[in-house]
């Protein structure tokens, strides 16, 4: 439809309001069905005009594109909804209304109040977002239909999703719905990566996720499943309810000790399923809830019980997940409330052994022999830390060895090339010079300054005269 403004504009509308605040001309059209969703980064160029055609701004004059995230407000009004309508290759132009772009007020000097502005824009490419706690792009989202409200699933909240799975365009998983207690889910579909997409969703909503293998099934897959080795899944996710589980601050004292049996209890089970991450959030519950609590008599022994078993199960849990410095940290909390705990000690030997940290692992070790006599698998460890620490010595006795021999080496032949370059000899006898005498004393004024007897030199006739 046409638009009237300061002009005739021909174009598609794109306001919600269906003012004319929005509109868009496609002048070169992109390639594919998809479009980037509202929290992907998006990749542009664009010049900005106003409508007597004088340019304010242009990504093309400097030479660089301009990347944000679209639909979080970092832009105007117009470039949040005009470029959430574009495909890859697209170059549309955007004639934005003052409300849609800088208001009444403008952006002086160069875009005055109220200014109807003309953008320019092409885009490049997009980037879902990244919602992994570290950043590393092990899941990225692309939302395809926004959420209701704000909440999102907490730790035990009780789920409902629909969802499928694909890998290189095939399909892995059929479309199918699961209702599930998140940390307590045991179904093999459901890895962590799909588990911790859904706590980042809002009710309602739909999003596409791309899972990396470590968010997904690893180096093994899961044939089973029909999963290959190292498999990127992408899936697709829609949110349909969820009961939030019950927070610390919403229990008494009663209630967080009860529920801090049933989590370590809960952990313990998945650990022995070796489902390690699953089995830490459990046991990380319990210290949640109890971490902080203060209590006397046998709420105080029940309590330092449970978060004693939870910092030992969780470092056993870190053991077999190669993270050695957090089983340190949980091993040393571990200590504090158990001085004498053969299985911290022993699990921080462990930690310390994987980080060829042997004389720490061999004095942890004794100290779980000498609390257990009979504690074959200490003394065995001890064995092989030793042998590990002569080894080191040894290499450090050859290269400290090499290192001597070497500067030996290098002293010896730097003192030769001295010598020679130093000598007054070094072109032969011949080329002695009298200048290199200037300014010595003669060789008895010489001795007697330092007290010696003045030589007596033989005389060319053979008699002994005093020089």
């Amino acid at each position: 439809m046409a638009i009237e403004t300061e002009a005739t504009v021909q174009g598609i509308d794109l306001s919600d309001e269906q003012d004319g605040g929005i509109v868009k001309e496609i002048l070169t059209e992109g390639t594919g069905d998809e479009k980037p969703a509202k929290g992907d980064r998006v990749t542009v160029h664009y010049v900005g005009t106003l409508l007597d055609g004088t340019k304010f701004d242009s990504s093309r004059d400097r030479g660089e594109k301009f990347t944000f995230t679209l639909g979080k407000g970092e832009v105007i009004k117009a470039w949040d909804k005009g470029v959430a309508s574009m495909r890859k290759g697209e170059v549309a132009k955007l004639t934005c209304k003052a409300e849609y772009a800088y208001g009444e007020q403008g952006s002086p000097p160069k875009i005055p109040p109220g200014a109807t502005l003309l953008f320019e824009v092409e885009l490049f490419s997009w980037q879902g977002e990244d919602i992994t706690k570290n950043k590393d792009g092990g899941i990225i989202r692309s939302l395809l239909k926004e959420g209701t409200g704000y909440l999102t699933p907490n730790d035990f909240a009780k789920v409902t999703i629909k969802y499928s799975a694909q890998h290189n365009g095939a399909v892995v998983f059929e479309e199918t719905t699961s209702s599930f207690v998140l940390g307590e889910v045991e179904d093999p579909k459901i890895c962590s990566g799909l588990e911790m997409a859904v706590r980042k969703m809002k009710d309602k909503e739909h999003s596409r996720f791309t899972v990396a293998p470590a968010y997904a099934f690893g180096k093994e897959g899961n044939s089973s499943l029909g999963v290959p080795s190292d498999a990127t899944l992408v899936f697709d996710v829609e949110l349909q309810s969820f009961e939030k589980g019950k927070r610390a601050y919403d229990m008494d004292t009663k209630e967080k000790l009860d529920q801090a049996q049933i989590r370590k209890d809960k952990g313990t089970d998945l650990f022995k399923k070796d489902l390690l991450e699953k089995a830490k959030i459990n046991y990380s519950t319990v210290l949640d809830y109890l971490d902080g609590e203060t209590l006397d008599g046998e709420e105080k022994e029940k309590r330092d019980a449970l978060v004693l078993a939870a910092r030992l199960n969780l470092a056993a849990c870190e053991l077999k997940l190669g993270d050695d410095a957090k089983v340190i940290e949980h091993c040393n909390e571990a200590l504090q409330l158990s001085e004498n705990n053969t299985k911290a000690y022993f699990r921080r030997a462990k930690a310390y052994q994987n980080r060829k940290d042997f004389e720490l692992a061999v004095k942890d070790y004794e100290k779980v022999v000498s609390l257990e006599p009979e504690n074959k698998a200490a003394k065995n460890s001890i064995i092989v830390c030793r042998k590990n620490l002569q080894a080191e010595h040894e290499q450090e006795k050859k290269l400290y060895k090499n290192m001597f021999s070497k500067m030996t080496s290098q002293t010896a032949t730097k003192k030769t090339e001295e010598l020679s370059e130093d000598s007054v000899f070094k072109n032969g006898v011949g080329e002695w010079s009298n200048d290199m005498a200037a300014g010595m004393m003669p060789l008895d004024q010489e001795e007697a300054a330092f007290g010696e007897a003045v030589h007596e030199l033989p005389g060319n006739n053979g008699n002994n005269h005093r020089h």
